[in-house]
């Protein structure tokens, strides 16, 4: 059977360049934001996207949920710079006036004709299926579907972000966070079960991206090495023909910038790359045999 997917990267998605004038404006909406802000919002709708489609959602729906999750934060545009970026634990007081991000976002996207039909991303995305959330403490019944993704979405990256991770090594620490806040009622598990599978696929292509960077260093490290052995082989030779044979196969081998003066820096750089990535790989595959092991 057919399965309508929402790919974010078609002419018709969100990112591509032929948005309708709709969607630009909507998105445009972004630019009032700061630069984390925004980054975070795009990675929000990204992410909601993503989950859409593992939760098997139309096409439309997808849309809808997206735009939501990009415009989720936009009252955070009105919370004072000291307050939002504010990189330790807030004070009581500063998270009452960070709370407030969510009424400001939602009478902002009421007073635009064409904001208001993704007003609920911004009032709902804090709030907790078990009535815990805010702005107004409602329970699963009345938060919207789209509002229950978004919160999914948004609490990862803001846990991923704020750990300035800068690969998926540790991140099964932050699903275990996710976890306790579906087992607790907060988050709905199934859409948290979605992100384990989105967040395993990740995974595996950023092994895929390293991987390729592996192959292509070790290629570089043979390439060097063979250029070594044409320096040992030319200081052992007693004739110079042989001599300038042996430096003539080296200077076919070094690319530009490259000379028999610092090639060794490159060999010895290109290797501690190399070492690097491999431990990298090594790691996201114990990170993928640990979230393969969570259960929500």
């Amino acid at each position: 059977m057919y399965k309508e997917t929402f790919d974010f990267y078609d002419r018709t998605s969100l990112k591509s360049y032929n948005l309708n004038e709709s969607m630009r404006y909507q998105l445009n909406m972004l630019d009032k934001l700061d630069v984390f802000t925004r980054k975070h919002c795009e990675n929000v709708a990204a992410l909601t996207c993503r989950l859409c489609e593992k939760l098997h959602l139309n096409k439309g729906f997808t849309e809808y949920c997206t735009i939501c999750a990009y415009l989720h934060d936009l009252g955070k545009q009105f919370i004072p710079p000291s307050v939002l970026q504010n990189p330790g634990k807030l004070t009581d007081e500063e998270y009452e006036i960070m709370k407030t991000h969510t009424t400001l976002g939602y009478e902002l996207c009421m007073k635009d004709l064409q904001l208001r039909p993704y007003a609920t991303g911004a009032l709902n995305h804090h709030e907790a299926l078990n009535g815990t959330g805010y702005p107004n403490g409602i329970t699963k019944k009345d938060i919207p579907y789209e509002a229950q993704i978004i919160r999914v979405a948004d609490e990862y990256d803001a846990i991923v972000s704020k750990r300035q991770y800068k690969s998926h090594i540790g991140i099964s620490d932050t699903l275990k966070i996710l976890i306790e806040n579906a087992n607790n009622g907060k988050n709905n598990p199934k859409i948290v079960k979605k992100l384990l599978k989105v967040v395993i696929e990740d995974t595996e292509y950023e092994i895929f991206l390293t991987q390729s960077y592996v192959d292509e260093l070790k290629s570089e490290i043979e390439r060097l090495e063979q250029i070594n052995k044409y320096k040992t082989a030319m200081d052992k030779a007693k004739k110079e023909k042989d001599k300038t044979y042996y430096l003539e196969g080296m200077k076919q081998l070094l690319k530009t910038e490259e000379t028999i003066d610092n090639y060794t820096n490159l060999y010895e750089e290109y290797k501690e790359a190399y070492n690097k990535r491999k431990a990298i790989i090594e790691n996201l595959y114990n990170e993928i045999k640990i979230i393969k092991k969570l259960k929500v």
